[in-house]
């Protein structure tokens, strides 16, 4: 059963120049301005020019006429959206889903999460309390559905700064409310006030096929997800983890020590929920709240899938260095953002007494985390015909792939980084050399193999005139100098002057 909890926080644009130092003076009047076909206009208002009748959508020069002594900024929409997502992001401390609702609102779907604070209502009490230190007028409702968790936040007949709607109430609560609460535009509910539809019980009285006729379907669409029968779409910023484990704190700490218990903790209730699930987790991620908003993190990555408390926090506490708690910690986040199947082996009768994966994995999970992951690797067969692509770098403990080279066509023992040019002479275009010089030594040729012909992956080809000439076709010999060292040239192209490289030594 969801519960949202919708934050209405009015002029918010005006808000958030006061708590960014605006040039006005606190008990000034505030509004910021945009230019509408060519008219400047209010854009926003402060609770004190809204007192002193100022509106949004009134031109300048009457709003100056009625208040001389206005303050106005310029209004930067941009900046208002991008301050609500850093304030949904701070209201994180409360639920891993919260998300911003512009222009002036916010929403947190606190399901399974007010038993952190007590009840739903302490909940809402100490969001509000926090956002009334930081200079932030608000209202607060909370119920089953988005929409009347909206339109209790915005009615202006509730008295209370939060508002708690027990489950299945919607219905009741909302008959008396303007159908304006709907989120319907200011027209379609000109359209409702004038065949005397005023108030959200009476729309709901009508016959539906007889409003969606008239009006279309978004008021009918608008009452189903208030009453709970249908769902609102909320763009939450990030998916909900279903592996996650939260601790809030009465009040914020700061110490390593209680930080790596917090961290303990919080593992310990992680990796009972994956044991319980079968399931192990790759990468842990911690997130600490910070009093003023601010949200460090740390992050491990373990080589195979596990749910051993004690390691996890052990490869995180290594971290907690890098945390600065600032004035305080006020919750904290664990999250298993990778998860795999993880079920107990059953070792045959042979195998017991050795040593293992887990012994090893523990270690290269121990440098990983101090070295960085990318410095450990190991090299694995690549499904490609061009000689230096079969070869690519795996995570120490990956699965093998099931891809082999074929035995049957010799390599080289030493394959080199990159091609290498040579000068080549060979009696005509098609032989192989009868001599080459490479890096200044002479090698006169005994014995050549050849050619295997190996061209380039069509899926990689550039333009012709920026392909190198190693991505052209090429024409591989084995060759034997006179002193019995055997390499592995090429000649590239078919086209033209050929060119020779060498690309690998057979020893």
């Amino acid at each position: 059963m969801r519960r949202i909890l919708s934050v209405w926080l009015p002029s918010w644009p005006t808000l958030r120049l006061r708590r960014q130092s605006a040039p006005a003076a606190p008990d000034k009047p505030l509004a910021t301005v945009e230019t509408q076909h060519g008219q400047r206009r209010l854009a926003a208002v402060c609770p004190r020019a809204a007192a002193m009748g100022l509106r949004v959508d009134m031109a300048l020069a009457e709003a100056r006429a009625i208040c001389p002594e206005l303050t106005v900024v310029e209004a930067d929409p941009e900046a208002d959206r991008a301050a609500l997502a850093a304030l949904a992001a701070w209201c994180e401390r409360y639920t891993p889903l919260a998300a911003p609702d512009p222009p002036d609102g916010l929403f947190l779907d606190i399901a399974g999460c007010a038993h952190l604070f007590g009840t739903e209502a302490a909940l809402a009490e100490d969001l509000s309390l926090r956002l009334q230190r930081n200079g932030l007028a608000h209202r607060i409702a909370v119920a089953g559905t988005a929409g009347a968790a909206w339109a209790l936040a915005r009615s202006a007949t509730a008295g209370a700064p939060c508002t708690v709607l027990p489950a299945g109430a919607e219905r009741q609560a909302l008959a008396m409310l303007p159908v304006a609460l709907l989120r319907l535009d200011a027209r379609m509910v000109a359209g409702l006030r004038r065949v005397g539809l005023k108030r959200i019980g009476e729309l709901a009285r009508q016959p539906r096929a007889e409003l969606s006729a008239r009006f279309g379907p978004l008021p009918v669409l608008r009452l189903d997800q208030a009453y709970g029968a249908a769902e609102a779409a909320i763009a939450w910023p990030r998916p909900p983890a279903p592996w996650a484990e939260r601790l809030a704190f009465a009040e914020p700490i700061g110490t390593p020590e209680d930080l790596s218990r917090a961290l303990a903790e919080l593992a310990r209730r992680l990796c009972a929920r994956l044991e319980a699930g079968q399931r192990g987790g790759h990468r842990f991620a911690a997130s600490f709240l910070r009093v003023d908003g601010q949200r460090p993190a740390i992050a491990i990555a373990t080589a195979l899938p596990l749910h051993d408390a004690e390691r996890i926090a052990k490869l995180l506490g290594e971290k907690l260095d890098t945390v600065a708690p600032g004035f305080g910690i006020d919750a904290m986040v664990l999250e298993a953002e990778e998860t795999a199947p993880l079920r107990p082996p059953q070792a045959a009768l042979a195998d017991l007494g050795k040593p293992q994966d887990t012994e090893l994995a523990a270690a290269i999970d121990q440098l990983a985390n101090r070295l960085g992951s990318a410095r450990l690797w190991r090299a694995a067969p690549h499904a490609s015909h061009v000689p230096e692509r079969t070869v690519r770098r795996l995570p120490p403990l990956a699965a093998r792939p099931a891809w082999e080279s074929d035995p049957a066509v010799e390599r080289p023992i030493r394959l080199l980084r990159r091609p290498e040019p040579i000068e080549a002479t060979a009696l005509v275009p098609d032989d192989p050399p009868i001599l080459f010089r490479w890096r200044g030594a002479l090698h006169r040729v005994r014995a050549a193999t050849g050619p295997e012909r190996i061209a380039a992956e069509w899926w990689r080809r550039t333009p012709q005139e920026q392909r190198p000439e190693t991505d052209l076709v090429r024409d591989y010999y084995r060759v034997e100098d006179n002193n019995g060292a055997r390499f592995w040239i090429f000649r590239a192209g078919l086209e033209g002057m050929p060119r020779w490289f060498l690309h690998g030594l057979f020893g």
